[in-house]
């Protein structure tokens, strides 16, 4: 059993893809620890704003076998594979941290995430695990993001999809 930290994002029918997700992960992993939802402009490309958040789940499954996992749960929810790399998405998910794993695989399996030099993905990990360290810094998520300089990524809270997520968590129980 590991500890592991996911990023979400989507920009396309972002609440309801993102609903789906959360639900699916709660019912296969159990209890999650779920941040707000944020809102920020796309990062590489011009396009529609992301909505992101970052989920803490206990995990049966070894790093690769929950990344396989993941992708598969993209791809029910209308992830389409084979484009850019920096496009619109309905679906995004990545394993951010894992235990205090480094690695790296198959199916860009990057841990931790380098995206978190990001605040889309920075932010939200500190709402539900402010005290985990880096496993290369050593540094926890809220010393990086005091060191974060926000006003160059701005974020704000998305209520509606952060009230959906919710409803969409309680309604499987």
């Amino acid at each position: 059993m590991g500890r592991a930290y996911l990023s979400l994002g989507s920009n396309i029918d972002a609440e309801r893809w993102l609903g789906l997700a959360v639900a699916e992960l709660r019912a296969r992993f159990g209890k999650l620890d779920v941040s707000p939802v944020y809102r920020s402009a796309a990062v590489g490309f011009d396009g529609p704003d992301f909505l992101n958040l970052a989920v803490g789940l206990d995990s049966d499954l070894a790093p690769e076998a929950l990344n396989d996992w993941l992708h598969a749960l993209e791809d029910r929810h209308g992830r389409v594979r084979g484009g850019e790399r920096y496009a619109s998405r309905t679906l995004d998910v990545d394993i951010v941290l894992y235990d205090d794993l480094v690695l790296s695989g198959e199916g860009h399996l990057q841990v931790p995430r380098g995206e978190l030099r990001h605040a889309f993905v920075l932010k939200p990990m500190v709402d539900i695990a402010p005290d985990v360290r880096h496993p290369v810094s050593g540094k926890t998520m809220a010393e990086l993001w005091s060191a974060f300089p926000a006003e160059s990524e701005p974020l704000v809270v998305d209520e509606g999809c952060t009230s959906s997520v919710g409803a969409a968590m309680a309604a499987i129980g």
